[in-house]
């Protein structure tokens, strides 16, 4: 068998993803390991027999096409986050770096490690493989003859020791904080829900107007004077049926269909003034509602206040279901291939409007190679350009940072002329799973040798153990001082210190929202510049 994997990498490679994949389902205690378990399912597999290896080139594709799929779907989110929280986010790097150097050194001091060891360790217990491969450019500069292959070889091997660990060790501070802190992640995402475009619970309640508040105003009016996201649809004036718009002057007695995220349903009832229990004749002889899909890559990217739905149509959008999230149809809301609308209009108007928004479920299958392809190369070029500090100190964004900040830029833009830059939603996500089981698939196998060769041995332990108490007790650190002193929520730290995919997808799990992946990719950048240089530091000033 072992021959048969060894002569076949692919065979290998999609063995140790099924294998890995089934394990990550297996719940303990509600608690799975995701696709961490791919990880380590290479690693068993990699310390079978030394001959296992997977050509780096998947490794790297896997990681570039991961951080590229999340880049794009989290630009609006980034730039957003960024804006608003720079300072934040400033504060939150200083006391990474220090808590992490600080763990670090002490490390280092009490287990009497050497240099390289010490900065491996750091690079593999943060999980960030650019750092490894600054670390060995350092080695290489300032060590001449052949001991620069056996310091390199060491440093490998620390690195290869303590990665494992900085994944499983990040997730177990993640369950103890959660623990410590009482953290209510349930409420914690309702607190957030107009913060990020997250899950929102929509529901429609037939109001009668008789606030004097709101009689005689129009509703363009009515939506500037109130912070609420609402959507009016139907209006019952007596026995008249009438489809709202801007322009619709609200009279006392009126019922009115309100669109809203059910907590504000509530206090819009009260504001306007009382909610009718009464069912919403649905049938119209005019008018009918129906869901169409967003495929026509024409209107993809653009807000729906520039597509004039209600001036060209007798029509009305009012949600918008996006993955197995639905968010309320407001005027800046962009339109992403996938989308699926919910529109209310005239009969006549519906196959005119299903023909502008494409409505076609086979064309979302279908991944625009030349934006994804041209994004991508993008992105690794950007990750090629090396920047030097100083003599010996330098740095590049690699195969991780490039394509996420550019996906980052891409992402925000959607569009550029006749270029969608965005990707459907659940090719999205294929391409983001595809990726990450490369990945880790790779990296467990190529490692699984080393890791268990070495772990037997005194110094093995040594560096292993290192390596589970910096990841732990760092983040753990972080973790707390980010949520007590900083007040940064809880689900969004636990993406900014997820320094590896695997890491964010168990956050993920736990949160059941896409809010770590928020804190990721906004701190992604930053700690991947500060994690290289950190190493080079350690090596250099030890």
């Amino acid at each position: 068998m072992t021959e048969l994997l060894h002569q076949n990498t692919l065979l290998l490679l999609f063995l140790v993803i099924a294998i890995g994949y089934a394990v990550g389902n297996i719940s303990i205690r509600n608690t799975t390991l995701g696709l961490a378990a791919v990880l380590f399912t290479g690693l068993i597999f990699g310390g079978m027999d030394i001959r296992f290896k997977i050509p780096e080139i998947i490794i790297l594709l896997g990681l570039a096409m991961f951080v590229y799929s999340i880049g794009l779907a989290s630009g609006p989110a980034f730039f957003h986050t960024f804006k608003k929280h720079s300072k934040s986010n400033f504060r939150f790097s200083v006391i990474f770096v220090l808590i992490s150097v600080v763990v670090t050194i002490g490390i280092y001091i009490v287990l009497d490690l050497s240099k390289i060891s010490t900065a491996s360790i750091y690079a593999g217990s943060f999980t960030n493989t650019p750092a490894l491969a600054a670390l060995l450019d350092a080695i290489a500069i300032k060590t001449g003859g052949a001991e620069v292959e056996l310091l390199q070889k060491q440093a490998v091997i620390g690195y290869s020791l303590t990665y494992p660990m900085g994944v499983i060790a990040a997730m177990l501070a993640y369950l103890v904080a959660l623990r410590l802190l009482k953290v209510n992640l349930g409420a914690e995402e309702k607190k957030l829900k107009s913060q990020f475009a997250i899950r929102q619970n929509i529901e429609n309640r037939l109001i009668e107007i008789t606030a004097p508040e709101v009689i005689g105003k129009d509703i363009r009016e009515i939506k500037q004077s109130y912070p609420y996201k609402m959507i009016f649809g139907r209006l019952f004036r007596g026995d008249a049926w009438i489809m709202t718009n801007y322009d619709t002057i609200l009279q006392k007695g009126d019922r009115v269909v309100i669109v809203a995220d059910d907590e504000d349903l509530e206090r819009i009832a009260d504001l306007f003034g009382k909610c009718i229990e009464a069912e919403v004749e649905e049938v119209h002889p005019e008018y009918t509602q129906r869901r169409v899909f967003v495929s026509n890559p024409e209107i993809a990217g653009q807000q729906l206040s520039t597509l004039n739905i209600n001036q060209k149509f007798s029509a009305i959008i009012t949600r918008i279901t996006r993955g197995d999230n639905e968010i309320l149809a407001m005027e800046d809301t962009a339109l992403e291939l996938g989308d699926r609308v919910r529109i209310l209009g005239k009969r006549k108007d519906i196959p005119k409007i299903k023909k502008l928004f494409g409505d076609s479920y086979d064309k979302l299958s279908h991944i625009n190679l030349l934006s994804f392809g041209l994004g991508l190369a993008l992105g690794l070029m950007l990750g090629m350009i090396e920047i030097k500090l100083s003599e010996g100190l330098s740095f590049s964004l690699g195969y991780a940072g490039g394509p996420l900040l550019v996906a980052l830029v891409l992402g925000n833009l959607r569009r550029t002329g006749n270029i969608v830059w965005s990707l459907p939603y659940s090719a999205n996500l294929t391409l983001q799973q595809i990726g990450l089981t490369f990945l880790l698939a790779g990296i467990g196998i190529n490692s699984g040798h080393a890791f268990f060769e070495t772990v037997t041995t005194t110094e093995g332990l040594s560096i292993f153990g290192a390596g589970v108490i910096l990841t732990f007790f760092s983040t753990l650190l972080i973790l707390l001082v980010g949520y007590k002193l900083l007040k940064i929520p809880f689900s969004l730290l636990m993406g900014m210190t997820a320094g590896q995919p695997a890491v964010l997808d168990f956050a993920q799990r736990r949160t059941d929202n896409m809010i770590p992946t928020i804190g990721y990719t906004v701190m992604l950048p930053i700690m991947l510049i500060i994690k290289l240089l950190v190493v080079q530091l350690l090596y250099a000033l030890i």
